[in-house]
């Protein structure tokens, strides 16, 4: 019998897709943005505006991510139960997207240390100016890693949705129900 999921894959999808792309993005334009500008304070002041009006747009991502996701497991229960390599995939992908949001939580709780800091300038929205204190320093070197773990992990989250789609396709030789 034919089930399609078209409402929580798309939920799913779109969700971590915002969330994966906005990451970067930030990351690579907004983060790399702010390091021009001229004046030191400025290049932490306007990353933290621009991370802070991202933050309910990817908090949204990660909610719709995370309905899809629940969806999708509770629509492919019966294939689930009989399919190990799907077991496993959905097992994977959970411990990824918990990671994910772990990551992403430290990161706005990071940010809004920088924010709280940013008169203090920095060379760039991750780079500590030498003149740092040592409690913006610490932010902003955990945050110039982290910029790029959550795209990361979300990436690694968007393969592993391929796979699963793949793991569902007809086998060769099977009469399809309709």
């Amino acid at each position: 019998m034919s089930q399609r999921n078209t409402l929580v894959r798309s939920m799913h999808d779109l969700g971590l897709a915002a969330w994966f792309g906005g990451n970067l993005m930030g990351a690579v334009g907004l983060n790399g943005a702010a390091a021009k500008a001229r004046d030191p304070e400025e290049r932490t002041r306007l990353s933290s505006v621009g991370w802070a009006r991202w933050a309910p747009v990817n908090a949204a991502a990660i909610g719709v991510h995370l309905l899809g996701g629940v969806g999708l497991i509770a629509g492919n229960a019966t294939r689930l139960a009989r399919q190990q390599e799907g077991r496993a995939n959905t097992a994977v992908k959970t411990l990824l997207t918990v990671a994910a949001m772990a990551t992403t939580a430290y990161s706005g709780a990071l940010g809004r240390k920088v924010d709280a800091l940013s008169e203090e300038g920095g060379e760039g929205a991750t780079e500590p100016s030498p003149t740092a204190s040592s409690d913006l320093a610490s932010a902003q070197k955990q945050l110039q890693l982290l910029q790029w773990v959550t795209p990361a992990l979300t990436g690694a989250l968007l393969v592993l949705g391929a796979q699963q789609g793949e793991q569902q396709r007809p086998l060769a030789g099977l009469v399809r129900g309709r």
